[in-house]
């Protein structure tokens, strides 16, 4: 666990060195790449403490899931339409059920092969286990059954129009026969899986390693991998994670701050690519008072008092930079059913909300916490507004990791994080999660829980974008949760590598190569 303050002086020695090889080219690493052993060298902060894809929230655990594990349904990262992976096809038999074919000849990376029962197998397992990571993910799914080696009917709960993103994007298929063998826990620590590279390490959160996996099937829409190897390093922070790069440790690393992007692009060695991320920024306020009695944010006044406090678009335009958008709905701008015109709009006005605190009764303000992952200027940037109104927030930064748990626990006052929906484009990839009383919810509103799942519980567009409305209105006319800023991540990458970003935010190494 690393405070703001100590990261902050990280990044001074990260950009004192960055100086130092921009000003003496003799300095900086002449092999970067190491293209001539084949292996891509990532680094990157977000440590997976399980890979097993259905145990772990993280951004990274979701994109380790899509180099090692294959799903039924694949979705292109350009056009996001759906093509045949281990399925070969599907039909909807009615609204609740959907009959998959499946591909034969597919083994799993110890040579098992691929068949229905793996399929019923992992969608019967996730239904029914409390400690998966995301079960709104798959609160929809009833089950599935085995009609014969090669053809699997999968039962939805309830109408759910959403389902073939799920299943193409949060829905990796586990070996039944290696999974039992092995139990839960040895399977998380060395997964087996059907993708185009397999685990060859896993080491905590510090190192994990991958390999290409020579009998991937050759007709996956995946195709099959260019580069051989890939070695992760999980850093505890990013100026590690920078330093990785600068002194030649790394060929890949992403999300480091706006500010060394133009840096990074004149390296020699080096390339610096940006793209908008399907991921927004957000701040949960505690409404419910999880975190205690007395809890000022109980008060509707306080929590739209800090809403009007924090100056968004100051942010967005010069922290994160880059075309970075403020959107005024709890959800990503192009999601299905967010829609803006239905979100209450809170303008940067620090005297009403220096009004509104003391109609609250805190005309003096008051203290709360502030818990992060975030990169430390964003996090004294809404210190810094809020302290202007009257409002100490003290902050607790921690990893990624150790974030998330507190949240799920309950105890963040302030949560400032970040939700990428899993790349799932529909607003039902975020809104149950935070408002359908889960862990996640701070504001256990039980209206705002009917709206959201009547949202998901219809085949008509027009009534889900109805329901949603709705829900969006209420959320934000409550100051529940305080979207923040998109996201643009940027990728500092090795001059011998070929990589191209998605929008979904999932860097598809397989599909990577060397120059």
């Amino acid at each position: 666990m690393r405070r703001a303050g100590t990261m902050l002086r990280g990044w001074a020695i990260a950009t004192a060195l960055c100086a130092s090889l921009l000003t003496h080219p003799a300095l900086a690493p002449t092999a970067f790449a190491q293209k001539s052993a084949d292996t891509l060298r990532v680094t990157w902060r977000d440590g997976v403490p399980n890979v097993d894809p259905y145990y772990n929230q993280l951004r990274t655990g979701l994109v380790l899931a899509h180099q090692t594990f294959d799903t039924l349904i694949h979705r292109d990262p350009e056009t996001f339409a759906v093509r045949p992976l281990l399925a070969t096809s599907w039909k909807y038999v009615d609204d609740t059920t959907i009959d998959f074919e499946l591909r034969r000849g597919v083994t799993f990376h110890d040579g098992s092969p691929f068949s229905a029962d793996d399929v019923v197998y992992t969608f019967n397992a996730i239904r029914t286990d409390p400690t998966v990571a995301v079960p709104s993910n798959f609160a929809w799914l009833a089950g599935a059954e085995k009609l014969d080696d090669y053809k699997v009917r999968v039962k939805l709960k309830r109408v759910f129009p959403a389902a073939i993103e799920y299943l193409a994007m949060v829905m990796p298929i586990w070996p039944q026969a290696t999974r039992e063998r092995m139990g839960a826990d040895a399977y998380a620590r060395a997964p087996v899986g059907a993708g185009p590279y397999r685990f060859v390490a896993v080491d905590g959160t510090s190192r994990i390693e991958l390999e290409r996996y020579e009998g991937y099937y050759r007709d996956s829409p995946k195709g099959r991998p260019a580069i051989q190897r890939i070695v992760i390093t999980e850093v505890p922070d990013a100026d590690a994670e920078l330093a990785d790069l600068l002194e030649g440790r790394a060929d890949w690393i992403w999300n480091f701050v706006p500010e060394k992007f133009d840096t990074i692009a004149r390296m020699p060695a080096l390339q610096a690519l940006r793209a908008e991320s399907m991921r927004l920024g957000y701040i949960s306020l505690d409404a419910a008072g999880r975190t205690g009695a007395g809890n000022p944010l109980t008060s509707q006044k306080v929590r739209q008092a800090i809403w009007h406090a924090i100056d968004r678009q100051a942010i967005a335009r010069q922290l994160l930079q880059g075309g970075a958008r403020v959107p005024d709905a709890p959800c990503f701008p192009t999601q299905f059913g967010c829609d803006a015109t239905a979100a209450t709009r809170y303008e940067y006005d620090p005297a009403r909300a220096r009004a509104l605190l003391s109609e609250a009764g805190y005309p003096n303000g008051f203290e709360t916490e502030l818990v992060s992952y975030q990169l430390p200027q964003y996090e004294t940037a809404v210190q810094a507004y809020l302290k202007a109104v009257g409002i100490e927030a003290r902050i607790t930064h921690l990893v990624v990791g150790a974030a998330v748990r507190r949240s799920l626990e309950g105890q963040n006052p302030l949560d400032f994080g970040s939700w990428g929906s899993y790349s799932i484009n529909d607003v039902s990839a975020i809104l149950p999660y935070f408002f359908t009383f889960g862990p996640a919810d701070y504001a256990r509103d039980p209206e705002l829980k009917r709206l959201v799942e009547a949202g998901g519980a219809s085949t008509n567009p027009d009534e889900r974008r109805k329901y949603y409305g709705q829900a969006i209105r209420l959320a934000t006319e409550q100051a529940y949760w305080l979207p923040m800023f998109t996201f643009l991540t940027n990728y500092g990458i090795s001059r011998q590598l070929n990589f191209k970003p998605s929008a979904d935010e999932i860097p598809r190494f397989y599909l990577s190569s060397w120059k």
